[in-house]
């Protein structure tokens, strides 16, 4: 059995980090659009940066300041903020997608700290525990059963819960036990590179020149970030996995 600190650390990162972090994003979209949604999420890295300086835990390194900067900036670009679909500004909807920035910032850290002493797949059970409870609580089965869903529609939940969710998490966890946070959060970046590159090469949607230049911003700042520092010795402890 845990101790009870960490089932309450699990607990809150499960509520507070994956569930809040979810339901914030798409909150943000539907308030105001992706682009707005995913730029305001995906500040996360400097929210990342300025929590373990201020704790002491990193120094702002001209190295780690740079790779963030070149990440969000690449993500900018790759979303085309500077197009025709821009900002869609909300009061709900921007305070939802920072709300989902702070919580996707909190789980990097959180987690990172957590994995230092337990097994990820352990972490990773109390974690989606205990934000399975918190929404069946917010949105009890029977409602879910009163919506009536096919066989086909619960089949496509299935699925999408399985790749959208356990699978992304199983991995991410995995990463935090060998990147600290601030690397960890720059690399999560690729997703909306991914994103891209994926409607492009399979839905054959045009990949605009600045988007172009958006992905080779966000792929430098994953190998700046992610360089050896010589003159400072790494502050946070990298985990050793555990199997």
């Amino acid at each position: 059995m845990l101790p009870a600190t960490d089932l309450r650390r699990m607990f809150l990162l499960g509520v507070l980090g994956v569930a809040a972090s979810n339901y914030l994003y798409y909150l943000a979209i539907q308030r105001t659009n992706v682009a707005t949604a995913i730029i305001l999420q995906y500040t996360a890295p400097v929210w990342v940066l300025l929590y373990t300086v201020a704790r002491g835990l990193q120094k702002p390194t001209l190295q780690r300041v740079a790779a963030v900067a070149l990440a969000v900036t690449g993500i900018a670009l790759v979303i085309g903020i500077f197009g025709s679909g821009g900002f869609r500004l909300d009061t709900i909807g921007v305070l939802a997608a920072l709300g989902a920035a702070f919580s996707f910032a909190f789980y990097n850290v959180g987690g990172h700290s957590i994995l230092a002493r337990y097994d990820r797949w352990t972490v990773l059970l109390y974690v989606i525990l205990s934000a399975s409870l918190f929404w069946i609580i917010v949105n009890p089965p029977w409602k879910i059963m009163a919506a009536h869903y096919s066989a086909d529609q619960w089949l496509f939940l299935l699925v999408f819960s399985l790749i959208s969710v356990l699978a992304p998490f199983s991995l991410y966890f995995a990463g935090l036990q060998h990147l600290e946070p601030t690397r960890a959060i720059v690399v999560s970046c690729l997703e909306p590179v991914f994103s891209i590159v994926i409607a492009a090469a399979i839905l054959g949607e045009l990949m605009r020149p600045l988007q172009t230049v958006g992905i080779v911003l966000v792929l430098v700042a994953i190998v700046v970030v992610q360089l050896p520092d010589r003159r400072l010795r790494e502050e946070i402890t990298l985990v050793e996995p555990m199997e």
